[in-house]
């Protein structure tokens, strides 16, 4: 619930603080020797709360609007109440800080400089008093604060596409691996097991003809099935199971540093699977978030796990603009490639702005895990 009312990646940092200014902001109005109605006390504080509020979720043209208006609402305040409210100018100064422009950000500063001067002019007679050590530095401190927010806020982002880019990288990486494996199987194992099935032939037609001659092919076929299973091992042992749980997971992070929510449906009604189909599963996964994150623009993502009629399915959904990239990539087409090879099929709906969705359907084996 507070996640709606505050903005959840600003809870840790800012929420504390910003519940002491206000609070301690309405006390010193309320108490102050102010001769207006008390209704009229509580109606600025009520629109200085309402613009802290509106530049607090927003960061265009409504944040600059929030912004002048709060400028404007704290030399009344300063007039007034006490000269040291003058200080939460700081409030809208950080809040420029994150916004989306840089000319929101100029035109917020010049009407910080406006407001210090604003209220000298009337409170000291001249504009110029601005220049006086009583209010320079403050003025100073909240010019620089949004030029700060700016820039730290910049390299935030700029850190953060370059960790997706490194975690996209990784996973190409082992791709490719997988490939190379795959390459692998079929090069070595493949010329093992047609020299088996051959010399399995060979050794049928010379069962009655040649009893000695077929159990030297039957030796044959022993030795080479067992180097069969060598190959396998080695093959095997290169290429590591990956988790279902723990890619949805790796998923999730990755999604959240992309300003994606990823939210996770039935995940523990999750039933057992070989270790084929459970990798074959995450790696289609891996591919439709990675396809979510460079194409769809989604600011919310859902992945479903639901069976029905013997198969077990996996949707991974998205809110953003329908754009699959489906014949500009191998990512689409290799999730096709790894259903097929367990049996299961893709279905793939998409709507123009309107989000696209990638259902993953793979039968169920209802045995044990094959270890």
């Amino acid at each position: 619930m507070l996640k709606k009312i505050y903005p959840a990646d600003q809870i840790e940092k800012y929420l504390l603080i910003d519940l002491i200014a206000v609070i301690f902001l309405i006390y010193r109005v309320v108490i102050s020797e102010w001769t207006i109605h008390f209704a009229v006390k509580l109606l600025f504080i009520a629109l200085f709360v309402g613009c802290y509020y509106v530049g607090l979720w927003h960061r265009d043209w409504r944040l600059l609007m929030a912004s002048l208006t709060g400028c404007l609402l704290i030399v009344v305040l300063s007039m007034y109440v006490d000269s040291w409210i003058l200080m939460y100018g700081f409030v809208f100064a950080n809040l420029l800080g994150r916004a989306y422009h840089k000319w929101i950000i100029s035109v917020g500063m010049a009407g910080i400089i406006v407001m210090f001067m604003v209220f000298c002019w009337i409170n000291e007679g001249s504009p110029i008093g601005v220049f006086t050590p009583k209010y320079f530095p403050n003025l100073i401190a909240q010019l620089v604060t949004p030029i700060v927010i700016y820039t730290r806020t910049k390299a935030n982002f700029l850190k953060e596409k370059l960790d997706i880019a490194n975690a996209q990288l990784e996973r190409y990486i082992q791709e490719e691996e997988r490939s190379r494996i795959a390459r692998d199987l079929h090069d070595t194992l493949g010329q093992t097991l047609t020299m088996i099935k051959l010399k399995s032939e060979l050794t049928l037609r010379l069962v009655d003809k040649n009893p000695e001659k077929a159990k030297d092919e039957l030796n044959d076929i022993v030795n080479t099935s067992r180097f069969a299973l060598k190959q396998v091992r080695e093959l095997v042992t290169d290429m590591k199971f990956i988790s279902l749980e723990k890619e949805i997971e790796l998923s999730r992070d990755i999604c959240h540093k992309a300003g994606i929510e990823l939210a996770v449906n039935n995940k523990e009604s999750r039933p057992l699977l070989t270790n084929v189909a459970e990798t074959m599963l995450a790696l289609s996964i891996r591919e439709a978030i990675t396809n979510i994150i460079k194409h769809s623009e989604a600011k919310q993502c859902t992945i479903s796990q639901f069976e029905q009629e013997d198969h077990y399915h996996i949707q991974v959904s998205d809110d953003g603009n329908g754009n699959l990239m489906e014949g500009q990539g191998n990512g689409i087409q290799s999730i096709r490639e790894r259903m097929a090879l367990l049996q299961g099929e893709v279905h793939i709906v998409a709507y123009p702005n309107n989000g696209a969705a990638i259902t993953l359907k793979v039968p169920l084996m209802r045995n044990r895990r094959v270890k």
